[in-house]
């Protein structure tokens, strides 16, 4: 630990910083996902991908129950592109059921150029994309980005008793770091926030680790993976 005159720890200098710039909407792609800037040209598809009769579920964890109509959904979706305060990306898959139609959406949030954090948040898959490839290397490639542009600190929240988004972020390399009690109120309801993260100095062996389980040698025939993501994590 470094200590100053004063005979107090300090932090690790950190050489030749300077802020951030800001993540501006651009399309990244993949080898089975291209994630772009979200426009009202995929608020029908999301509609459909999202909001059915059957997908009450997907939004238990939201800000905002399940759109009944595409008005309510396009009204949703329009604040996030109007709010400066964030970047909203749609997901579209490159293979599978939902090729080329939006299937999901994700947005940068917490964006701090100054201090080089950024969140990524209000992730939102359909059924057509839970638990395929295309959704990992969605999240794969808003990280790699946000890492490019210098960010050195990449957040992930999630309520406290999503376990399905606690998982993700474990499987996705993610380090958890704790529980905000009582930090927000989501749907009349009380919501705890556990926190996870990556630094820009663990990123370089998350990255390989994705890109081993995104590398199509991984998977068979039939799109089965070879070795789970969570083992390569585990062992970067």
């Amino acid at each position: 630990m470094e200590t100053n005159e004063h005979g107090q720890g300090i932090g690790v200098p950190v050489p030749g910083w300077e802020p951030r710039p800001w993540p501006e909407p651009v399309l990244l792609e993949g080898r089975y996902v291209a994630v772009e800037p979200l426009g009202s040209a995929r608020y029908a598809e999301l509609f459909a991908a999202t909001c059915g009769d059957t997908d009450a579920d997907l939004w238990t964890y939201r800000p905002i129950p399940r759109p009944r109509t595409l008005a309510e959904l396009w009204m949703h979706l329009a604040a996030h592109v109007d709010d400066p305060a964030m970047v909203t990306f749609a997901i579209v898959p490159l293979e599978g059921e939902a090729a080329g139609t939006a299937a999901g959406i994700a947005s940068y949030l917490r964006i701090e150029p100054t201090h080089g954090q950024i969140e990524v948040a209000g992730v939102l898959h359909g059924r057509a994309l839970q638990r395929t490839r295309a959704a990992t290397e969605a999240i794969h490639l808003l990280m790699r980005h946000a890492f490019d542009l210098g960010y050195r600190r990449f957040e992930w929240k999630c309520d406290s008793l999503n376990e399905p988004s606690r998982r993700a972020a474990l499987r996705l390399g993610f380090v958890e770091e704790g529980r905000f009690r009582n930090h927000m109120v989501t749907q009349g309801r009380n919501r705890d926030t556990d926190w996870f993260s990556v630094t820009d100095g663990e990123w370089p062996a998350v990255r390989a680790a994705h890109e081993r389980w995104l590398d199509p040698a991984n998977f068979d025939d039939a799109g089965r993976q070879l070795s789970a993501l969570s083992a390569l994590s585990a062992g970067s």
